[in-house]
């Protein structure tokens, strides 16, 4: 998060202070689907996201405890990315979200929306 000392009103406001966002639901969807991914190849996912978004919103879900950054002391530098288990356990949330959105879309098309991830 980025202010750590946010106070959240409620458990929705809570919720929402960590997987709210632009990216953040994505990112943890595809490192369920993935298991693990590099930064690179979260990057090329995440279409139209910048270093330095993407670089800060992981950050975050590390502090959060939603995600695990592993790095492993080697020439180039490795690194890769996988759920804790508070972020497994907000996999089927998202994807009930994931299914409501489908069905919103069908319902009332929206220019331009995609139904995958």
């Amino acid at each position: 998060m980025k202010n750590e000392h946010v106070k959240a009103y409620c458990a929705v406001d809570f919720a929402f202070q960590r997987i709210g966002g632009k990216y953040r639901g994505r990112i943890l969807w595809y490192l369920n689907e993935h298991k693990v991914l590099r930064y690179g190849e979260l990057k090329r996912l995440l279409k139209g996201i910048t270093t330095k978004m993407l670089t800060q919103t992981l950050r975050e879900l590390e502090q959060d405890g939603l995600v695990f950054r592993e790095v492993y002391l080697e020439v180039p530098p490795k690194v890769e990315y996988s759920l804790q288990p508070a972020g497994t356990a907000l996999i089927p949330i998202i994807d009930q979200l994931r299914q409501w959105a489908d069905h919103q879309i069908l319902e009332l098309p929206i220019a331009g929306a995609a139904t995958e991830c």
